[in-house]
């Protein structure tokens, strides 16, 4: 069965001097303000595009992670994944770095990063990204 997720996003002005608010309609879990300024240059209290990407490649690189580990026996006591996603004004999206660091007993340091490095192409927002550099750091606590 496919699911399909909106957000919206409102924008009232110019690039430079106007705002927006992007809404997450599908789970309505909240709204958030937007400029160029929050895009170009990171202000506090505002998101992005790259932010709520890195959300989504972090959320489903983990559940991908704890798929992969679960089917091999290897069920994670915890996973924790930061995407930071990265964009240069006048190029874009240049990337996304994925930290992650896990429990997972019963596994060696060696077995895990496969398991990483392989969940990093079978993440289907990695997939998305494809043209993009998508580097990991994974480590085993």
């Amino acid at each position: 069965m496919a699911v399909t997720s909106e957000a919206t996003t409102l924008w009232i002005g110019s690039l430079l001097e106007g705002s927006g608010t992007t809404s997450l309609d599908s789970s309505d879990a909240g709204e958030f303000p937007v400029t160029w300024a929050a895009r170009s240059e990171g202000v506090t209290g505002m998101t992005n595009p790259e932010e709520l990407l890195g959300a989504a490649h972090s959320a489903c690189y983990s559940m991908a992670l704890s798929n992969a580990l679960s089917k091999a026996g290897h069920t994670p006591s915890s996973l924790q994944v930061t995407a930071a996603v990265t964009f240069v004004p006048g190029e874009g999206i240049t990337g996304s770095h994925l930290l992650v660091s896990a429990s997972v007993p019963g596994l060696s340091a060696d077995e895990f990063q496969t398991f990483a490095e392989n969940a990093k192409t079978g993440c289907p927002v990695s997939a998305a990204l494809t043209g993009t550099s998508i580097t990991l750091e994974a480590t085993l606590a």
